[in-house]
């Protein structure tokens, strides 16, 4: 199973409860979760046919910043 990082601005509950839906949507990916108390707000994704651009395509659409984690 392959795993990305991305930083994100997904701070809160709130902003968790609105990329759910969406990130349970996703066929490709299979576990995520958000570490909100870390400064950089870390989106880990994993699936087996994850690809980058398409969760950040996802969470751009929602209108969160997101970026890979170098």
């Amino acid at each position: 199973m392959k795993k990305i990082q991305f930083k994100t601005n997904i701070n809160c509950g709130s902003c968790v409860s609105k990329v759910t839906p969406f990130l349970e949507e996703a066929t490709s990916i299979e576990k995520w979760e958000v570490d909100t108390t870390n400064p950089d707000k870390i989106l880990t994704v994993e699936g087996s046919n994850l690809q980058a651009a398409e969760v950040i395509e996802l969470i751009e659409d929602i209108g969160f910043d997101i970026a890979t984690v170098e």
